[in-house]
């Protein structure tokens, strides 16, 4: 666990906490939902609190699915609270980091750095760390604030404990939400 804090200039990144994710309407939610929601919240208000940006991403998938733009499933999920400040980045592909305007917001906020949290683990978390590194940023992800679902072969507490032991290896800074908010 790291003994510094991220840079104040790296904003936090919400990755597809989108209602999908929390609704069970058309699937289960993600591991831990009401949990990884009041982790957000709390991330988030440290964020502003702190002066640092925030930025949603949503991913976007093709007509027809539960996370299609315009489909109940897509929006950011509302007990977030995002604020109309605060930008939404869509993508279509796990790596957040396709959306060349997201790496250009971050640049535009002065960042060498992001913190991450979000959905889903070994997707979509997984893909934009490796995209934030192709970008040259130095990556928190914070390590009890981002969930998945059950695999055929795996559960999500062992896909989430896996993945956080590989991005440490990946040299990803690892930070708990309690570290971060009451650091």
């Amino acid at each position: 666990m790291p003994k510094t804090a991220p840079s104040s200039a790296a904003p936090l990144i919400v990755i597809d906490l989108q209602t999908n994710m929390f609704d069970g309407r058309f699937e289960p939610p993600i591991h831990d939902a009401d949990r990884i929601a009041e982790r957000a919240g709390r991330l988030i208000g440290w964020a502003r609190r702190s002066g640092r940006k925030v930025a949603f991403i949503r991913h976007d998938g093709p007509e027809g699915d539960p996370l299609a733009p315009g489909a109940s499933g897509w929006p950011v999920w509302p007990q977030l609270g995002q604020t109309a400040d605060e930008p939404a980045f869509g993508k279509s592909v796990g790596n957040a980091f396709s959306n060349p305007d997201l790496a250009e917001w971050v640049a535009g906020q002065g960042a060498k750095g992001v913190v991450l949290l979000g959905a889903q683990t070994d997707f979509c978390v997984a893909a934009t760390v490796k995209g934030a590194f192709a970008e040259g940023l130095g990556v928190t992800v914070v390590s009890d604030a981002h969930s998945t679902l059950d695999s055929d072969k795996e559960r999500a507490p062992d896909i989430i404990a896996r993945h956080n032991e590989a991005f440490e290896g990946q040299g990803v800074r690892m930070a708990t939400t309690a570290e971060l908010v009451e650091g």
